[in-house]
């Protein structure tokens, strides 16, 4: 069984990272896979293709830059999007995935929709499927829009979260239209890592990727004498995105009790043992948190409208999964004073969530071809 499983990050790595996870679980279970990828190389993640690399410009994500930072134009737009179709069709695969569209990414609508016609073409058309995470930015004025594509294009979608914590009318109320093309999977996660003792008892600080993170970490670095926890190491992980300037900005402010590191391979296995992780509400990180149990406040990302990650944060809250800070009313006194709830709140159970969905994935594309055999 061949897949052919296209992604593209736009601004951190999460995107790429559930991904690879997804891919990982695909060959485990004995399909050939390739990973097509169209944001920046991520050191430790391999790519099958590497398109021409392209990201947002800025957190709007109303334009495209290219490696160089130079605005894309239509001529890189066409060599674009004939790299991609012609990957497609070496790869002589029976199912393709699209990971996020047309529930996000329009601004690849350019190299996506060819893409698709062109499976769509085929003698033997393609099982085609959207990968989307549990929540997507909500645009009421898109969804028929995007019921349309999905309804031309998809023969299912899967849903990477888990209805009992947010159903996926949550962030798309056309859901319904759908119908029995949507699957829930559960959170994509990789398997349960065993905890660092060099990390035991300690406050981990994270930004994801860290390209829109010196907030939180300067905020929790002034809140941390504020707090039960004043007394353990917090370790602060400004991500590979950091800029050079804000790195040293934030190791400017890096006291005694305050390990300050770019990241962490073990970042999984620290979770496992923490005594707290303060970090933004962002998919992985979240699903990571999740399957380590840790005690957790998160301060969702929310910057130029953004709504995916306060509504995450939002319902893990009501589940008493964690405590959480809105974006716009952080301050070293709201931090400390959500640090201290957590800290005396009890562990999360583990069933909260279903985190079975990278294996539930490929068990599900493998079933769907099976039956198209």
């Amino acid at each position: 069984m061949k897949v052919f499983f296209y992604v593209q990050h736009l601004l951190g790595i999460g995107h790429l990272k559930r991904a690879a996870t997804i891919v990982r679980a695909l060959r485990r279970a004995g399909c050939e896979v390739v990973l097509a990828s169209g944001g920046p190389p991520v050191a430790g993640i391999a790519v099958d293709v590497q398109l021409p690399p392209a990201r947002a410009a800025d957190m709007t994500f109303s334009a495209l830059v290219d490696e160089a930072g130079r605005p894309v134009d239509d001529d890189w737009k066409r060599r674009r999007a004939a790299a991609l179709v012609d990957a497609w069709r070496a790869s002589h695969a029976q199912a393709l995935i699209v990971e996020l569209f047309p529930f996000g990414r329009r601004q690849m609508r350019f190299e996506l929709l060819p893409l698709l016609d062109d499976a769509r073409r085929l003698r033997r058309p393609p099982l085609i499927v959207c990968s989307v995470r549990d929540i997507i930015q909500a645009k009421p004025e898109r969804e028929d829009d995007t019921a349309r594509l999905v309804e031309r294009y998809f023969d299912r979608v899967l849903v990477h979260g888990d209805a009992r914590v947010a159903g996926f009318e949550r962030s798309f109320a056309a859901a319904a239209r759908l119908g029995e093309r949507l699957h829930y999977t559960g959170y994509v996660v990789d398997g349960r890592a065993r905890a660092n003792p060099a990390g035991r008892a300690e406050v981990l600080v994270s930004a994801g990727g860290g390209a829109v993170g010196r907030k939180l970490l300067q905020t929790a670095m002034r809140a941390r004498g504020e707090t039960l926890l004043c007394g353990a190491t917090w370790r602060v992980l400004a991500g590979i995105h950091c800029s050079e300037a804000d790195f040293g900005e934030l190791a400017r402010a890096a006291i005694d009790g305050i390990v300050l590191e770019r990241n962490r391979d073990d970042f999984r296995a620290l979770l496992a043992g923490c005594a707290l992780s303060i970090s933004q509400a962002g998919y992985n990180t979240v699903a990571e948190t999740l399957q380590a149990r840790a005690r957790a406040v998160l301060v969702p990302f929310a910057a130029g409208g953004e709504s995916e990650q306060t509504l995450r944060a939002t319902l893990l809250a009501e589940r008493g999964a964690a405590t959480m800070v809105a974006e716009d009313a952080l301050t070293p006194q709201t931090l400390a004073a959500a640090v201290n709830r957590a800290a005396r709140a009890s562990q999360p159970p583990a069933d909260l969530v279903d985190l079975d969905g990278a294996r539930r994935t490929a068990e599900l594309v493998q079933q769907w071809l099976a039956a198209a055999a």
